[in-house]
């Protein structure tokens, strides 16, 4: 009986969204899905090309087999442009589906970048980056799998109850989106560099009911940073973080990988990492609560970056959910080539 109810508790909360200002996908490894972070990340690699996959599964150990499921996919490339500038260009693709009522979103973005090198020599530099993207996006809902607070009765759910629904006015329906960032980075050698940026995700904050009513979604403001240090050799430290507030909700996620170099030294991308993080949030109307800390591992190895995480749940959701949050995984390809311009980018 307490799972039903823990279960139904959940399912109501999703319900709720629909009058209420929805939220966002989020990834723990952000510093993995670029493009989903900032509009001005978009070409900004040291190779030429760079393909990405991501997958994030959430309260499986509450809801089963209606986990929440994430998955993302991005490519984009750079073009170089006079003797020390780029062009980035590319695209993703992501979905999100929530729950037993399967609520779900789907976005196709092209996104596109110009970065601008505004100090340094061959061997280090500075450069200043400014990003936009456009995005379609579908938002649908199964509406026979819904439950309604007049189907709950102390012997648990009963569907054959009048469930006095509210009146849909679409279940199925697609809206624009537009986003633009800033990022400036600094790489002083290949092992030391930093970098900083911020973006406004849902710009013409589009409308997002299904009941015929007027909900704009909120605007999402995000900054980031993070830096590269060597502190013993072969070994450097990449502390990163990730501040995130959409309407009333706010969120932080900072941590630190440690990376190790494999192989012989003239090899630049053996490696592996091992990290920790902390996500906090803002309780609604105050207050702040402890999320989840996280347990992070990337391996590296030529052009691909394998990364696992796993989401350890410590908020007051934990009894329900045994501690047991959300598992990623993400993978990177870059493909690289001849470069004779010098450094450009920090390794993320």
């Amino acid at each position: 009986m307490n799972n039903i109810v823990t279960r139904i508790f959940i399912l109501l909360m999703i319900i709720s969204s629909f009058r209420s200002y929805s939220q966002d996908i989020h990834f723990s490894q952000f510093y993995m899905s670029p493009l989903n972070l900032n509009p001005a990340m978009t070409g900004v690699m040291n190779c030429k090309t760079r393909m990405i996959a991501n997958y994030r599964n959430q309260w499986a150990a509450v809801l089963a087999k209606y986990a929440y499921n994430t998955y993302s996919v991005s490519y984009d490339q750079k073009i170089p442009v006079g003797r020390e500038d780029y062009f980035g260009v590319g695209g993703s693709l992501w979905g999100d589906v929530a729950g037993e009522s399967r609520f779900g979103t789907t976005q196709g973005r092209v996104s596109l970048s110009y970065s601008k090198k505004m100090a340094g020599s061959r061997k280090k530099a500075s450069y200043l980056v400014i990003g936009a993207d456009g995005a379609l996006s579908n938002r649908g809902i199964s509406r026979s799998n819904l439950r309604w607070p007049s189907q709950i009765t102390a012997n648990g759910f009963e569907p054959g109850r009048d469930p006095n629904e509210p009146q849909f006015q679409d279940t199925d329906f697609l809206y624009p989106d537009i986003a633009a960032g800033l990022l400036w980075f600094s790489v002083l050698d290949d092992k030391t560099n930093w970098y900083a940026g911020a973006a406004i995700h849902h710009l013409n904050r589009p409308n997002v009911s299904f009941l015929g009513e007027t909900v704009s979604l909120y605007s999402r403001y995000t900054v980031h940073a993070g830096l590269q240090f060597e502190v013993a050799r072969k070994i450097s430290m990449l502390p990163f973080g990730v501040f995130m507030s959409q309407g009333p909700h706010k969120s932080l996620n900072a941590g630190t990988n440690f990376r190790f170099a494999l192989g012989p030294a003239k090899i630049s991308n053996q490696s592996w990492e091992v990290g920790l993080w902390y996500r906090v949030g803002n309780k609604v109307p105050s207050g702040l609560h402890s999320d989840a800390l996280i347990l992070s591992s990337r391996f590296n190895y030529e052009n691909f970056n394998i990364g696992f995480s796993y989401d350890v749940n410590i908020s007051g959701l934990s009894a329900a959910s045994r501690a047991n949050g959300a598992f990623e995984f993400s993978l990177v390809y870059n493909i690289c080539g001849p470069e004779s311009r010098g450094v450009y980018c920090p390794r993320f």
